[in-house]
């Protein structure tokens, strides 16, 4: 993200930003904790991804959000190594969740057009090593300006984005190749999911002569569209949330002499931000092994000694009923 120009604490926009971070943290690290805690969560290679774009958020909140509160008050003067591994921090988390995002697009994409193929391309040891590479290469990204791709150092020796980061690096780069072609790749592959998914399931309706087996496998399908759904919300979320702030970047770049005001810089910050904090909802709302989940831990909160069907429900965090569906994800469509 970008620091306005003249730095200075600005008390709404750093308020903002704390109550942004608590949220972030608090609402991945539940994410995590939902999926880590149950064996059934874990074996479903989606939540790999999921967990991999919980912490790039969670970190967000952590250390990326202190980070862009000090680059607004010019924080750390006279260490300009110091204050380009700081912004580089808001680079490589950026960058780690639009690879995180694509990573999910591509899993998805399998696990509906090519289900017989899904198990031996998306194992468990494939997805974790897709998400050690995200994370490597986000970090190569994100550190190029610490590797000499940056501005001279300002005189005056404060820490703002504008003041050390190459615009060609945040436009040409940043935004257009690392931002913009995984965006329009994912709308491809989600567009693909879609349509496939829903041609299945005419063909299903039309074909059903086994209705027990053509029943399963249509309601298999309603739950493979149903999440890609979800996940498409998120990515539509991240676009929306990082798109202005990038337009805004393009923009000075493109026509220097134009003002930006300070307000609406900062909102844009705080926008691209909020993203991290919104990814929970959509799982609460959306998912419906999160929004029990959810329920669980606000019904053991409220109940200090339950009930035996209660005490199980909040070990496992996960009805059996649930725990099936989980199961079934991953497991490839029945014959044609």
């Amino acid at each position: 993200s970008q620091m306005e120009s003249s730095p200075g604490l600005d008390v709404p926009y750093f308020l903002t930003e704390t109550i942004t971070a608590v949220l972030s943290v608090a609402g991945n690290l539940f994410i995590c904790t939902v999926i880590l805690r149950d064996r059934k969560l874990r074996a479903v290679v989606t939540n790999h991804f999921l967990v991999s774009l919980a912490v790039a958020d969670v970190l967000v909140g952590t250390v990326a959000i202190p980070c862009a509160q000090m680059a607004d008050a010019g924080l750390p003067r006279g260490q300009p190594t110091l204050c380009l591994l700081m912004l580089c921090t808001l680079l490589i988390f950026t960058q780690a969740s639009i690879f995180g995002l694509l990573a999910i697009a591509v899993e998805r994409y399998i696990s509906i057009l090519k289900p017989f193929q899904y198990p031996s391309l998306m194992s468990p040891q494939n997805s974790l090593l897709v998400i050690l590479s995200s994370w490597v290469l986000a970090t190569f990204i994100g550190l190029l300006p610490l590797m000499g791709w940056h501005k001279p150092f300002p005189s005056d020796g404060q820490c703002t984005f504008n003041a050390f980061i190459e615009d060609t690096y945040e436009v040409y780069f940043n935004f257009v190749a690392c931002m913009l072609v995984p965006l329009a790749a994912m709308l491809v592959l989600y567009s693909r999911i879609f349509l496939e998914a829903k041609r299945q399931i005419r063909k299903v309706a039309e074909r059903e002569v086994d209705v027990s087996r053509h029943a399963r496998r249509r309601r298999i399908l309603h739950k493979e569209l149903r999440l890609a759904t979800s996940l498409f919300i998120i990515l539509f979320c991240f676009a929306l949330c990082w798109l202005p702030l990038h337009v805004i970047n393009t923009v000075q770049l493109v026509c220097p002499s134009c003002p930006v005001p300070s307000p609406l810089m900062l909102a844009t910050i705080v926008l691209s931000h909020a993203n991290s904090a919104i990814n929970p909802v959509v799982y609460v709302f959306r998912m419906r092994s999160f929004r029990q989940a959810f329920t669980a831990a606000f019904s053991c909160a409220w109940h200090p000694l339950p009930a035996s069907t209660l005490g199980k429900f909040c070990t496992s965090g996960l009805t059996l009923s649930n725990q099936l569906e989980l199961a079934s994800r991953n497991s490839p469509l029945p014959g044609k």
